[in-house]
């Protein structure tokens, strides 16, 4: 799908939603029609189509024996969940894409939301060694893709809150040039009205050493996304989500404030300059 379409700021995910309805429609099949073919409810196939959820193997193999497309859609779903994100990160992108406010707390290296194309693709580059150039940059792409919510107008940015620690800030990433204009973008992102950062010093003492993410949105429940060693998994469990927001409260507490907070990464960012 080119970049002129009218589907080519959805993510590759939903844009395959809309190849089945489009497919779906030319066929004159309603969606439970293509449900019960493939064996799953209306619902589901209405959801994939609408990119409110990642389709499963199972559905994309029934709608190419549906749809006669040999293996196509199966292989198209593949690439499309693990050709720019790890499968187990795309529910949260359909997340941050409709988050009203999103509030972070990193501790080793600066925010997904919040790098710059140079860091990005340093961090890929010291994590996956193994990658191609071509594919590093396709992923530093799709990385700086997310940004794109900064500058919606309707509806209106995520109100962004990032509580960083002073760890994230310090880890050397790239070169000394790298991280100056890492930190420089996060001065300049600090002046949009709907971000605020704070920094934690070391010397605090911070309510966690797990970095993590709540998504909060006009209508549903908070979302909790803590990533681990083998991914993570969106977490809506009210008991689960009213601590980390309890969390969240104490690390904001413990962090400095926004005047001070600036300040402190100014003199990093000089310090990188110099």
């Amino acid at each position: 799908m080119s970049d002129d379409s009218p589907h080519a700021a959805l993510n590759p995910v939903e844009q395959w939603g809309i190849h089945i309805r489009e497919m779906r429609t030319a066929r004159h099949l309603s969606v439970r029609g293509l449900g019960k073919a493939v064996g799953f409810s209306g619902a589901y196939v209405s959801n994939v189509e609408n990119g409110k959820l990642v389709p499963s193997p199972r559905f994309a193999v029934g709608c190419d024996r549906v749809f006669g497309t040999g293996t196509l859609l199966a292989e198209q779903l593949v690439q499309a969940i693990e050709g720019d994100h790890p499968t187990w990160f795309v529910p949260y992108l359909q997340y941050e894409r409709r988050a009203t406010e999103i509030n972070i707390y990193s501790t080793l290296y600066v925010p997904g939301l919040l790098q710059t194309p140079e860091y990005a693709h340093a961090l890929y580059r010291r994590g996956a060694p193994r990658f191609t150039a071509p594919v590093i940059e396709a992923k530093v792409a799709d990385r700086a893709k997310r940004r794109e919510i900064f500058d919606r107008v309707d509806p209106p940015p995520p109100v962004l809150w990032a509580v960083l620690h002073e760890a994230c800030l310090r880890v050397a990433v790239g070169n000394r040039g790298v991280m100056a204009r890492q930190l420089q973008r996060l001065l300049e992102d600090a002046e949009r009205p709907f971000m605020t950062l704070q920094f934690l010093p070391f010397e605090a003492a911070p309510a966690t050493d797990s970095p993590f993410t709540l998504l909060t949105f006009t209508k549903g429940p908070t979302v909790l996304h803590a990533e681990g060693p083998h991914g993570a998994r969106p977490q809506e469990a009210a008991k689960i989500t009213s601590a980390a927001v309890k969390t969240y409260e104490r690390l904001r507490a413990e962090a400095l404030g926004q005047d001070e907070s600036l300040t402190r990464i100014e003199t990093i960012m000089k310090g990188y300059s110099s």
